[in-house]
């Protein structure tokens, strides 16, 4: 029996239209009543701050998407006896490639060679003089999926153009790095738990697999988990995910990381279980998660592997003579760390937060009309562009996950869905026209009635 008394008050951080990371499902035999608080965006601060403050919440556990992020902020503010985990700081990333930017610079992490651009003619003066090809991508949220906002440019006027077309703001330019291939590694605890290769097809430099590209598990680098473990350990993240490039001079780059990253269930079942351990002063067990498990488990086929969940791992006890035995931490030196988190703040937005604050400052400039929208964030009512029930508040990753997440919709046909209708149009198709989807190529009568019913058991849940 489990001292209920001693444990903190757990809450689930839920957001309209976003989908959800965990549920209690992955907190499997915690014993007292998991709260869930969810943020209905528009004007919605103060009454989430006063529902979390009513239902005494001590520990919040969820990921904040990139429109949310300054809002949350300053909800945290509000709430200094509340643990956000991951914390705001570790989420620093999941905002912008700009944050994931000034994140490795802080800690002389690799990364590409980037530069950003707050003033358009400052952008316009670099890009008519910089060397060729350059990689264009899209700063704000979770804007990389299926390679859609990520652009390779082989001359100024190219450049020109696209910017022109998708006024992105600001600029944000990386060097062109030719790839062998991109890792994704997953680690909890800053150990690494998943890692698998993706690999662009004969003659194209994007990975994704919607654009073609494999994956597979086998012999990921130490170098790669080395340079994952340090990433994380730097963000002092509970849960974490990076993608790291392989390149064809042999040296190794983070492209992107993050606390909020597409996963299988039992993946967020070893969080939950970490969590419980962290949070029940070792009244749960520390999930036992073998090195290289990702090698054995990637042979299954990822529409069981959706279905797997609380995968657990014995524990090897070699014998010994004499009472004389070796210990090592683990198996390859990376055990599971209690991540605790820090006072201070170590991401304060008065600093950090360029876009907003670049904006506020030069308001005559934000007046002409130089400059694009701001993504979006609602943190200040200037930039508020979406509404309570706005449709764009569900990302294309979340959307992503929603499609691929029904049988037999893969990462090709749920990206054909959003490239050919927009994350906008697929939301509206689906709470008003589901028909419409029949638009796209190889959605016919059966699978549009397994996407309707996927639809609304999502609906009910939020």
């Amino acid at each position: 029996m489990k001292n209920q008394s001693s444990l903190p008050k757990l809450g689930f951080l839920y957001l309209n239209h976003v989908m959800r990371f965990f549920d209690k499902s992955n907190f499997k035999g915690w014993p007292n009543k998991i709260e869930q608080v969810t943020y209905r965006w528009g004007k919605d601060k103060q009454r989430f701050i006063n529902e979390v403050k009513a239902k005494k919440i001590e520990v919040l556990i969820g990921n904040i998407p990139a429109t949310a992020y300054e809002t949350f902020r300053e909800i945290a503010k509000a709430l200094p006896n509340v643990e956000f985990v991951p914390s705001l700081d570790a989420q620093f990333a999941n905002k912008s490639k700009e944050n994931v930017t000034h994140f490795c610079n802080k800690y002389q992490l690799p990364t590409p060679t980037t530069s950003i651009f707050y003033v358009p003619e400052q952008a316009e003066q670099y890009l008519k003089t910089a060397s060729y090809p350059k990689i264009i991508k899209r700063s704000f949220g979770p804007s990389n999926y299926g390679g859609y906002f990520v652009h390779k440019v082989d001359s100024y006027a190219e450049a020109k153009t696209l910017l022109n077309k998708r006024k992105y703001y600001p600029v944000y330019v990386q060097d062109f790095v030719p790839m062998q291939a991109d890792i994704r590694v997953m680690l909890i605890g800053h150990k690494p738990v998943c890692a698998f290769w993706r690999r662009p097809p004969e003659g194209e430099w994007l990975t994704n697999t919607s654009q073609g590209g494999s994956m597979d598990y086998q012999n990921v680098p130490k170098s790669v988990l080395k340079l994952a473990v340090e990433t994380s350990k730097a963000a002092n993240a509970e849960y974490w995910a990076c993608d790291i490039a392989l390149g064809k001079n042999g040296q190794i780059y983070i492209l992107e990381c993050a606390t909020a990253f597409a996963a299988f269930p039992y993946i967020r079942d070893w969080i939950g279980q970490y969590l419980m351990w962290k949070y029940s002063n070792g009244q749960f067990k520390l999930p036992h998660i073998p090195m290289w498990n990702w090698e054995e488990l990637g042979k299954i086929s990822p529409q069981l592997l959706r279905t797997m969940r609380h995968i657990t791992f014995g524990q090897y006890t070699p014998s010994c003579d004499s009472n004389e035995r070796f210990k090592q931490v683990d198996e390859w030196g990376y055990p599971l760390m209690d991540v605790q988190q820090n006072n201070l703040e170590e991401w304060p937005s008065e600093i950090w937060n360029f876009q907003d604050n670049w904006r506020l400052h030069h308001p005559s400039e934000s007046d002409t009309g130089l400059l694009a929208p701001v993504g979006q964030d609602e943190s200040a009512d200037s930039l508020v562009i979406e509404s309570e029930d706005d449709a764009n508040a569900m990302s294309h990753l979340s959307l992503m996950d929603f499609f691929t997440g029904i049988k037999g919709i893969g990462e090709k046909m749920a990206a054909d869905i959003l490239a050919t209708l927009g994350t906008q149009g697929v939301v509206d198709a689906l709470t008003h026209n589901p028909h419409k989807l029949c638009e796209v190529k190889n959605v016919k009568a059966k699978k549009l009635a397994m996407i309707t019913s996927h639809w609304q058991q999502f609906s009910q849940q939020r």
